[in-house]
């Protein structure tokens, strides 16, 4: 409800129209109304917590997996990531940070390669994930 237009474009994947939105939302009294009602009939929703820094050491990271992961599938693997503070897209590029190169890699690595980004394997990127778990 008080969060500045500021507050709500630090939240990933909301630029200034969403946060435009969003506010204009709760600066409607009818929609205030709303909200109450719904907390006053018992209806709650989990309090969110902001991660701390250093639970997010991947923040401002842009991160692509690409072949086949063998231990971790590639869902478990960007959700991790993402926990982590990554953002994991589908394809590299100059502001990519990091490639997770699995068995078959092929034009996404050689992309990485090509563009001099840093490639690890599964087995490096379970070490880093069980040292942030």
């Amino acid at each position: 409800r008080s969060a500045t237009l500021a507050q709500l474009t630090e939240v990933e994947d909301v630029g200034t129209v969403v946060a435009q939105h969003v506010a204009h939302f709760f600066a409607q009294p009818h929609n205030l109304e709303v909200i109450d009602a719904l907390l006053a009939a018992g209806v709650h929703w989990p309090a969110i917590v902001a991660p701390s820094a250093d639970a997010l050491p991947l923040k401002g990271q842009t991160w692509v997996l690409t072949g086949t992961l063998i231990q971790l599938n590639r869902n478990d693997a960007k959700a991790q990531l993402q926990a982590l503070g990554a953002k994991v897209a589908g394809s590299v590029s100059k502001n990519t940070d990091c490639v997770v190169a699995g068995e078959a890699a092929g034009s996404k690595l050689a992309k990485a390669q090509e563009l001099g980004v840093t490639v690890i394997d599964e087995a490096a990127l379970l070490a880093l994930l069980a040292q942030h778990s």
